[in-house]
């Protein structure tokens, strides 16, 4: 009985702390977990963000670029922090979603481990070549695929990615057989097609934005069902020949199972604000992406849609992973 008087007290004095911690939240710097490295979507759009989440929050945001395994590995850092809100990730469909179908085995369950704060943006993807790449348009890349299999590569931002998906479900409802490259992000694989290194790409408009405008890559279609308003002249996938092709990336806040939901509300309140701040707003839309402000209820809702979805490409294209 001694032994059980004391565990409730001492459950007692910690949930008072976590009253206390959420109460005088945040009181010191935030680490924000970005889960690709500089230079792609998810960084520029942390790198965005960050004074306004600083200045909502009055403490400073230090990014933390935690690269691996198509950002399982920065989420997994997440999952494994304490929940005190003063550890967040910024996590993408793969490492949220995606995964759970396409691996065997994941390290954490982000349905309960992970306590979705919120989302940040949409971004199409884009089917990208290389300036000394011969084909101008997709039906002429899926003929050259078709003439000489396995000759043609396609670049994504790594294994269990999106990207990745999306690159297979272009080859899968294309029916070619091309070579697929991984990479440690939707950066360096796009820098290594300005390069020459691969001749086509997955990518997005937050990374190929400023490399389109200067000419240096090629854009040949974009993954969603409508044409972008940004760039009304690039056709979409369907467009082209894959009736009913649609992939639309997405970045959103996550925190470590547990964390208070005091301490879940000032940061969803903290990332709304923000993404209802007019500099902000342009910025985004600058990039070719689109606002996603959810409440925590509504992202976690999200993130379980994009599991079945997904789920089901992993399925319909057999792209499981050991």
């Amino acid at each position: 009985m001694r032994i059980v008087r004391w565990a409730a007290v001492a459950l007692f004095a910690l949930s008072g702390c976590l009253v206390a911690a959420a109460e005088n939240y945040p009181s010191r710097p935030i680490r924000l977990i970005v889960t690709f490295p500089p230079g792609g979507s998810a960084d520029v759009m942390a790198r965005a963000i960050q004074p306004h989440l600083e200045h909502e929050l009055g403490q400073p945001i230090v990014i933390d670029n935690r690269t691996g395994a198509g950002g399982v590995t920065g989420i997994e850092a997440v999952a494994r922090s304490a929940p005190d809100g003063y550890t967040i990730g910024l996590g993408a469909p793969g490492a949220l979603a995606v995964n759970l179908s396409l691996r065997e085995k994941m390290p954490y369950d982000p349905f309960t481990e992970l306590a979705p704060i919120g989302g940040l943006a949409k971004t199409p993807f884009l089917l990208a070549a290389a300036l000394n790449f011969a084909p101008n348009a997709v039906r002429d890349v899926i003929a050259l695929a078709q003439q000489k299999p396995g000759a043609v590569a396609i670049g994504h931002g790594g294994n269990g990615t999106a990207m990745d998906l999306t690159a297979r479900l272009f080859t899968h409802m294309a029916s070619i057989n091309v070579t697929l490259v991984p990479y440690r992000g939707t950066g360096p694989a796009t820098q290594d097609l300005v390069a020459g290194h691969i001749p086509l790409a997955i990518t997005d408009p937050p990374t190929a934005v400023s490399l389109i405008q200067s000419k240096q890559i090629k854009v040949l279609a974009v993954t969603t069902k409508e044409r972008l308003e940004a760039m009304p002249d690039l056709p979409t996938m369907d467009e082209v020949g894959l009736p009913g092709y649609e992939s639309i990336g997405w970045f959103g806040f996550v925190a470590p199972g547990g964390t208070p939901t005091e301490i879940i509300a000032r940061l969803n309140g903290a990332a709304v604000a923000a993404l209802k701040d007019p500099g902000m707003l342009e910025r985004i839309r600058s990039l070719g992406a689109i606002p996603m402000t959810f409440s925590p209820a509504e992202f976690a809702r999200h993130i379980r849609s994009e599991y079945e979805k997904w789920a089901a490409v992993v399925a319909q294209t057999g792209a499981k992973e050991p």
